[in-house]
């Protein structure tokens, strides 16, 4: 893979200088309800990025805020965000820079990093345009199409209704699909996934995900009972941060032990490789620090040849699948969908990077108007 084309401010006619960046927050109803062990979501809290520059190039990215008042206090973050980069050359590094000394005291972590991490994507995606190159080509891959699962839904219903709702992700295009696990016991998942995995042709993948709801000793019980019944992979079974717990269940079980949703940073990454945490990692654009951090993680899981796929955020996730050596699988979900003007397309199982140039962004503005919150 060759290296990045540009990321210092520099397009196709010169530098490019930021004159704002705005945000806004739109609740979108969810097609199918987000069920985990730690909540149920029917509405996605999105904060739409715009970092507009003086030359009319506007970067763009989206978060999602899990819930609607982490998405007001993102607005107002934003704000002093605008202020401090308003006038300087769009440069992802400096952003960071100067983003991370600006909130020293707060704190970078948490919403402040995933702000951080929403400018960092917008400032590559101007950069992209500016270069009239769609995002992996800027990073130096070439678009292809990646394998995706289907992770809309699925969440702590009964094994009737679990079957019923994985076919019909199924039929939606999809040779891959993701359950929630963590209801009240162990024979209530058991059940489940023997329902879903006999509803759907077996060549086609079953991904399980507990959301961090098992402690160690009823991990190893649960995770255990499962280990033959078919699944791809066990999903953040312990606290995400537990690497010892997570290392002891990965050595033990023979179904692959997936985590990284919850990596804050490539750092945070490499400490769980270190750990042997898990067979398979799956970085979260925003909590990994935006495509920078992508990078960086990316590199990582070459070296350490870890299978690596994408936590949420399909649309600009495929164009970085696409430029990591070790790619795995892209988690696809919809919720995006009703506020963009051409949502990521599914083909034969496979999600393809748009072919425009930057991450291929662009607002429904009438769907924002009639979502908009605050």
């Amino acid at each position: 893979m060759t290296p990045p084309v540009i990321a210092s401010g520099q397009g196709a006619s010169g530098p490019l200088t930021v004159r704002s960046v705005d945000a806004t927050l739109v609740l979108v109803p969810m097609r199918r309800a987000l069920g985990t062990s730690a909540t149920r979501i029917t509405e996605a809290p999105l904060l739409l990025i715009d970092l507009r520059t003086e030359e009319g190039i506007t970067g763009r990215a989206y978060l999602f805020c899990y819930r609607e008042s982490a998405g007001h206090a993102a607005v107002a973050l934003m704000r002093d965000v605008s202020a401090l980069l308003a006038g300087t050359v769009v440069s992802p590094a400096a952003f960071r820079q100067a983003t991370e000394a600006r909130f020293k005291l707060l704190g970078v972590r948490g919403l402040v990093s995933a702000v951080l991490a929403g400018v960092d994507v917008a400032g590559w995606d101007a950069l992209a345009i500016a270069a009239g190159l769609p995002l992996a080509r800027f990073v130096g891959a070439t678009p292809r199409p990646v394998a995706a699962y289907n992770s809309n839904g699925l969440g702590l219903v009964e094994p009737e209704a679990a079957a019923e709702e994985a076919q019909q992700l199924v039929a939606e295009g999809f040779r891959a699909v993701k359950m929630r696990l963590g209801r009240p016991s162990p024979h209530e998942d058991l059940a489940a996934v023997r329902a879903v995995r006999a509803a759907i042709a077996s060549d086609v993948e079953l991904m399980a995900d507990y959301n961090q709801a098992l402690g160690l000793a009823t991990a190893w019980e649960r995770c255990g009972q499962l280990d033959d019944e078919g699944l791809s992979w066990i999903e953040e079974p312990v606290r995400h941060d537990d690497y010892a717990a997570s290392a002891r269940l990965a050595a033990a079980l023979r179904t692959p032990v997936q985590i990284g949703e919850n990596f804050a940073g490539p750092r945070a990454m490499s400490l769980a490789l270190e750990h042997g945490a898990s067979d398979l990692v799956m970085p979260d654009l925003e909590r990994i620090r935006g495509v920078s951090g992508w990078l960086g993680a990316a590199t990582l899981a070459d070296v350490a040849g870890i299978a690596m796929s994408s936590h949420l955020y399909p649309e600009v996730s495929a164009h970085l699948l696409v430029a990591t050596p070790t790619a795995h699988w892209l988690e696809y979900v919809d919720w995006a969908n009703p506020i963009l003007q051409e949502p990521l397309r599914i083909v034969d199982g496979h999600a393809t990077p748009t072919d425009r140039p930057g991450n291929g962004l662009a607002w429904d503005t009438d769907a924002v108007a009639r979502y908009r919150v605050g």
